[in-house]
């Protein structure tokens, strides 16, 4: 995918990588699903945040957060994924770990003729991320390639 901005430059993994993180970090600040930040995001913002993550990325991670919040006019919800029980789940995984989860599913499933903005809406309106979110059970630490094959098959048996 090349940048908007920037016709010359491409958007890089680690850019996609910072997208994902932030999603993840969003989502979690406003108590709504991941699919809900991406949709209110929408196409072109989400291939506008991917063409300035190389800048974004050396920013407070907060004050990003925030400035999208205001910026989309992001509502508070009550959707809490760090809710978990604990004798199912020891420790919640983090912002930074969950974009990964999601930048390597997002990966694994492109198309071809798919950009990175096209493919997160993709993903993140799969049904598969409300399995993957529910840190209740295992599998958003499940092996990459598992997690991929679980996105094409529409479950985790």
């Amino acid at each position: 995918m090349r940048n908007v901005f920037f016709k010359e430059e491409f958007i890089s993994e680690n850019d996609l990588y910072f997208v994902c993180s932030m999603i993840e970090r969003i989502a979690r600040m406003i108590k709504q699903p991941n699919r809900y930040v991406v949709n209110k995001l929408g196409y072109w913002a989400l291939a506008e945040k991917l063409s300035l993550a190389n800048v974004l990325h050396a920013e407070n991670p907060l004050a990003v957060a925030d400035d999208w919040i205001d910026c989309y006019g992001l509502q508070s919800g009550s959707h809490d994924v760090t809710a978990v029980n604990p004798d199912y789940c020891s420790s919640v995984p983090t912002e930074l770990q969950m974009g990964k989860v999601y930048m390597r599913l997002i990966l694994m499933t492109m198309d071809s003729g798919e950009d990175y903005a096209h493919a997160i809406l993709r993903v993140y309106n799969n049904s598969i991320c409300e399995i993957i979110d529910d840190y209740n059970c295992s599998a958003y630490y499940e092996p990459s390639p598992f997690i991929a094959r679980s996105y094409y098959a529409g479950s985790f048996n």
